[in-house]
């Protein structure tokens, strides 16, 4: 007879051990598991970089009354110096300032606990660790409920929750201080991290910051996933604002922010944000400075955004490459789409006054005079993108602070405008269909000369197209798109300005018969219209304008709705047309 081994394999132990003995077995070595750091001196070390750290054991009350900082930093403090663990906070509303979070630290939040900022400002500090010059981005103070500097491994999680309070840092009257005592930039963020390394933020709720709610500068190995960030009681209430942070994923948030719900400044890379869902009175995904390259943002909910869902500043020194949008779903925004690149806009000095290229650039480069850097925008794809584009902006339901809307957020449309010798090239439009709200007028169509700026979309004005403008661009492919208006529109749905090296294909637009035309091109080169279809009766299917185009080709489609398919206006030859129907 074959001997056996005398050895048992996992599974074989497994089943000669019963239930509930594995059970009792469990239960008692959970019950071995220190709810606070060992004695100093005991030689049992095995647990270490495991063990859990109750901040109660530290003399937190957790009553909502008592301030607990002190008791949370010495937790932090011991659970760091053995190498790592988990600060718990039970049951409770702990009261707290400033605290630091540290390198292997995992703040642990009960889902009825509760992490109160308090109202006190003189319980907060500014984080002089993290600098406030040189980059522009970083000048947007350093103060903070947590913060991590230089840290890696660092965890916050949930399910509990973080309440800022920061209606309390909001001046009721211009020019006084708020209740808290502080303002300005000394507001502080739920959550700030610098230069760290491997910070996961989980299964969290974020309530009420008297800032932005996650601000990431630096860091390398960035993890957001299934949080929920309700920022509507003071200005620049962003959601999340990441600057210059590479490896980043943002997974099945909800955010519901004042200002930009997920800003990427700076020179961020390799990022993808995912099954999410926005909504904010600015912007959702809002680039600006920096070398921003390889990201991908897809399959996200975009609602009420009255500030534009996807938003470009390119000014000079900027780079944008490789970024890619598709599978989203907006609703009731406005903007929907603005992709700028070229000299900084000045402030204009009073309401409502013209806005010009600031003094401090080269209206010929658009860099900063004296270099010779322009913007670049190369490779940029939007896909797949449906909704609606109000031109009603309201205040948001949910918000304690107003915000009106400028002029130019009333009468917007999809975007790309290079200037000022930037350059913007490879940009891909395809599966796009939006119902715009429509009313713009006679005088909105007629503006030709729109600022040479590249800034805030609102910044150029009511918009003459009520879909799509171009100017500038080069190598443009346009695919599978529907512009539509939920009321009579005066303006084309389409001007290309300057455009060269355009492919469109398979375009259905409405018309107006009391406007110019459905569509308007203005000294633009190499155009290729293939299968355009007008939905409404038009006068002009399309106008072509100005003596430098060439090569505009109209291949196919139904232009049967339109009293002419195509007229020529300011020295405009009719020869540069090829019109194949």
């Amino acid at each position: 007879m074959e001997n056996k081994s005398s050895s048992m394999t996992r599974r074989e132990w497994l089943n000669t051990v019963s239930l509930p003995a594995l059970a009792a077995t469990s239960f008692a070595m959970m019950k071995a598991t220190p709810l606070a750091a060992e004695p100093a001196g005991k030689s049992d070390k095995l647990d270490l970089g495991s063990r859990v750290y109750n901040v109660r054991s530290y003399g937190a009350k957790g009553d909502g009354k008592a301030m607990d900082t002190a008791a949370i930093q010495a937790a932090v403090d011991a659970c760091t110096a053995d190498g790592g663990g988990t600060v718990l906070l039970t049951g409770g509303i702990f009261q707290t300032g400033t605290v630091e979070l540290k390198s292997n630290v995992t703040l642990h939040i009960a889902s009825s606990a509760k992490l109160l900022g308090t109202s006190d400002g003189k319980q907060y500090h500014a984080v002089d660790a993290i600098p406030l010059s040189g980059d522009s981005t970083l000048n947007d103070g350093n103060w903070a409920l947590l913060y991590a500097v230089n840290a890696k491994n660092v965890t916050i999680e949930g399910p509990g929750t973080i309440d800022g309070q920061g209606f309390q840092f909001h001046s009721p009257v211009r020019g006084t201080p708020p209740p808290s005592g502080l303002g300005g930039l000394k507001r502080p963020y739920h959550i700030l991290a610098h230069q760290c390394e491997n910070l996961i933020v989980r299964n969290i709720d974020l309530i009420d910051c008297a800032y932005h709610s996650i601000r990431v500068i630096q860091s390398k190995r960035v993890h957001m996933d299934t949080i929920y960030i309700h920022n509507r009681v003071n200005s620049n209430n962003d959601g999340f604002h990441f600057i210059s942070a590479q490896y980043v994923t943002v997974n099945n948030c909800i955010v519901l922010s004042q200002d930009d719900a997920c800003a990427l400044f700076g020179s961020c890379k390799y990022v993808t944000v995912t099954n999410s869902v926005f909504s904010t009175r600015w912007s959702v995904f809002r680039f600006g400075g920096g070398f921003a390259e390889n990201i991908a943002i897809s399959n996200c909910v975009i609602y009420q955004v009255y500030g534009c869902p996807i938003k470009f500043q390119g000014n000079p020194g900027s780079r944008y490459e490789n970024i890619s949008f598709s599978n989203l779903v907006l609703s009731d925004v406005t903007g929907p789409i603005h992709v700028s690149v070229g000299p900084r806009a000045a402030r204009a000095a009073t309401p409502g006054a013209p806005v010009t290229p600031s003094n401090e650039y080269d209206a010929s480069t658009g860099a900063p005079r004296g270099t010779t850097t322009p913007a670049v925008l190369r490779n940029i794809s939007f896909s797949n993108i449906h909704g609606t584009v109000t031109t009603n902006p309201p205040q948001l339901p949910d918000a304690k602070i107003t915000s009106n809307a400028n002029p130019g957020e009333k009468h917007s449309c999809i975007t790309l405008n290079c200037v000022g010798g930037a350059t913007m090239e490879n940009i891909s439009l395809s599966n796009i269909h939006l119902t715009f709200g429509g009313g713009g007028t006679a005088e909105d169509a007629a503006r030709r000369d729109l600022p040479e700026i590249a800034g805030e979309y609102f910044m150029m004005g009511p918009m003459p197209a009520y879909g799509l403008y171009a100017r500038g661009v080069h190598g443009l492919t346009v695919q599978n798109i529907r512009l539509q208006v939920a009321s009579p529109d005066l303006r084309p749905a389409v001007i290309f300005d300057h455009v060269v090296d355009a492919t469109i294909y398979g375009i259905n637009v409405q018309g107006n018969t009391s406007a110019e035309s459905a569509a308007r091109f203005i000294d633009s080169k190499d155009i290729l219209m293939n299968s355009p279809r007008l939905l409404t009766p038009a006068a002009v299917f399309l106008q072509v304008e100005g003596s430098e185009n060439e090569n505009i080709i109209v291949d196919g489609g139904d232009l049967s709705k339109a009293q002419k398919p195509v007229a020529f206006a300011n020295g405009a030859a009719e020869k540069v047309v090829r019109l194949r129907i």
